[in-house]
């Protein structure tokens, strides 16, 4: 009778994990609609009036040291030490770092980069263009205002746009971009409209943004997550690269993914006769028995069956193996003399 190993919860993880498809077929990657080019050009419109506004010193700036004279860090002091710790949701080490890590192990889980590539594409884009918003415009912020009712544009600062704002916006929507499901995506697009929405008016509540540097900051990490669908081309041309240059570093050739487990004979050719009889014809024989998938070591290899679910199996021939010097049909008593 053999007797099967029982599984532990580590093997019955790794069990589940060699059932995960290569790549799953029902993720849908957003592609470029008309929808979204029209609120990419509406965001963009957005996005340069609230520019304009300020260089213009208009009602935005003068809007601005109301909220700064208002001091709300001073109305509101009982939430100042919380709010110290929830700005941190939109510092960009520390989130990038968190949903890195979550996007990793869904990229091993699904065989794929594209989660990795998507993720680093929006930070590349976040940083190439509020980098050069922040360091072109040079606006200063409250703290270091130095003329009441002025833009304070161009005096070396570096708060317009409001990068805690702009990476909120991206490193939480990229979440809700590269979700599986609809239901999945429309949860994720409101938790981080909230988180983003709470993080840029936290700034304002410390005084270390002016309000237009946070309305410019949610223009600047949307229209990033709008611009996505146009690098997704790209992301599939190099995900296989990158693959390559994996397989090449580990010394694994392309055939190594896909083992063979077992050696499969080759079809042998023997001699049929010919109905007419004038002569032999080459046939093709199949192999007796194609080669089997190998179990992994952790699986049992076959189905288990209780003992009062098997078949009887009764013995062919005698259960003791027959004595040389016995023979069937005669006595092996002595005889006696006399």
């Amino acid at each position: 009778m053999r007797t099967e190993r029982n599984l532990t919860r580590l093997d019955r993880l790794f069990a589940r994990l060699d059932r995960e498809p290569e790549r799953p077929v029902h993720l849908d990657e957003p592609r470029m609609s008309r929808h979204r080019v029209v609120l990419l050009g509406s965001t963009l419109g957005f996005y340069l009036a609230i520019v304009v506004a300020v260089l213009t010193t208009s009602w935005l700036v003068r809007f601005d040291w109301q909220v700064m004279f208002f001091r709300p860090y001073q109305q509101w002091p009982e939430i100042h030490g919380f709010l110290d710790y929830w700005v941190v949701l939109g510092q960009r080490g520390p989130t990038a770092v968190m949903v890195a890590a979550w996007l990793g192990w869904r990229s091993w889980r699904q065989h794929t980069l594209r989660p990795l590539l998507m993720f680093g594409t929006a930070l590349l884009l976040l940083n190439a263009t509020v980098g050069a918003a922040k360091i072109g415009m040079g606006r200063l912020g409250p703290h270091y205002a130095t003329v009441i009712g002025s833009n304070e544009m161009w005096q070396g600062g570096d708060i317009f746009p409001s990068g805690h704002t702009a990476n909120a916006v991206v490193t939480w929507g990229i979440l809700a971009y590269l979700a599986s499901t609809p239901r999945t995506r429309r949860y994720l697009s409101a938790l981080s409209a909230v988180v983003s929405l709470s993080v840029g008016l936290t700034t304002v509540y410390l005084g270390t943004h002016w309000l237009s540097d946070v309305l410019l900051g949610w223009a600047a990490g949307l229209l990033v997550l709008l611009a996505l669908p146009w690098f997704e081309p790209l992301a599939a041309r190099l995900e296989p690269w990158l693959l390559g240059l994996r397989d090449r570093a580990l010394g694994r050739g392309p055939s190594a993914a896909v083992p063979t487990p077992f050696p499969v004979p080759a079809p042998a050719l023997v001699r049929q006769r010919t109905p007419s009889g004038t002569g032999d014809q080459p046939s093709v024989r199949e192999p007796v028995a194609a080669a089997r998938p190998r179990t992994p070591a952790y699986l049992a290899p076959g189905p288990h069956t209780a003992r009062c679910e098997r078949t009887p199996v009764t013995p062919t021939g005698p259960r003791r193996p027959p004595h040389p010097e016995r023979v069937r049909g005669t006595s092996a008593r002595p005889l006696a003399g006399g």
